[in-house]
């Protein structure tokens, strides 16, 4: 039998969800306030909170300095090319997991995982040199790939969990009325599926646009998204922080805005199947 949460616990929980939420967001917060102060100000011990002039300063000379909308066309293109391009290959995989396992399914899922464990800078080496004699490097194409393949593995097993989660029944009287694979995968489970797959591309599209390691090492100048515009504003001759407060602030708000009206899809694809 549920047990009835009490108006005490729920005033415990409730708080205690707005601190961790508050706790989270006060870094992003901080920044975007720096942004708006002078670099003396930026500095200043002990911390100014909200007394401070602002200033649209920092903005300014942001936008005079760098292409912003090349960096953020950038970010677009490889953030959504390899999300595409994972569904793409992700959907099919899944799908062969969940609905004709083999023996060896759950070892493959493992070791997919496992992939995720070993240190980037292990293999930049190796790929670098392959991207340099496939002509590759400094390209979005390339950054797509490598992108795409190393998020795969989170792709894959979040559309194994949701596809889990709908009856074979349902699949095996598609393919009775005659359902061909195609129709099955286009027609009858991908519809069922689409708050999964849609918190599945959320995700991965925000995991590819954060992603700094990789487009820092294997892109220069053509090819450099937000990550890029942001590093460019640690220098030899210092590190600005209100500069580098609004050139952060200016990469994360597309991110913000997008996950601020697709929370609800978010959400409801990351709890899809959890109550039965």
């Amino acid at each position: 039998m549920a047990r009835s949460v009490t108006p005490r616990r729920k005033m415990i929980n409730t708080t205690a969800a707005w601190a961790v939420g508050l706790l989270i967001f006060f870094p992003i917060l901080w920044t975007i306030l720096t942004s708006f102060k002078t670099e003396a100000q930026a500095i200043a011990a002990p911390p100014i909170f909200l007394g401070f002039d602002w200033t649209l300063e920092n903005y300014s000379v942001v936008m005079e300095r760098s292409d912003y909308g090349r960096f953020l066309w950038n970010s677009i293109i490889i953030a959504g090319g390899s999300t595409i391009l994972g569904c793409i290959i992700a959907v099919p995989a899944a799908w062969s997991m969940a609905f004709v396992p083999s023996r060896r399914t759950k070892d493959i899922l493992l070791w997919m995982l496992s992939t995720k464990m070993l240190p980037a800078v292990g293999v930049l080496y190796p790929i670098y040199l392959l991207f340099i004699e496939m002509g590759l490097l400094d390209s979005r194409a390339g950054l797509v790939v490598v992108l795409m393949l190393i998020n795969l593995p989170i792709i894959v097993w979040m559309l194994y969990t949701y596809f889990k989660e709908i009856p074979v029944e349902i699949l095996e009287a598609a393919r009775m009325d005659g359902a061909t694979l195609k129709e099955e995968l286009l027609y009858v489970l991908t519809p069922m599926a689409i708050p999964g797959i849609a918190s599945t591309l959320l995700l991965n599209f925000i995991l590819a646009w954060n992603e700094a390691f990789w487009t820092l090492n294997l892109t220069a100048v053509n090819a450099a998204p937000l990550t890029a515009f942001i590093a460019s504003y640690s220098s030899p001759e210092g590190l600005f922080f209100a500069k580098l407060s609004a050139a952060s602030t200016m990469a994360i708000a597309p991110i913000l805005i997008l996950g601020w009206f697709s929370q609800k899809q978010l959400v409801r694809g990351l709890t899809f199947g959890a109550v039965k």
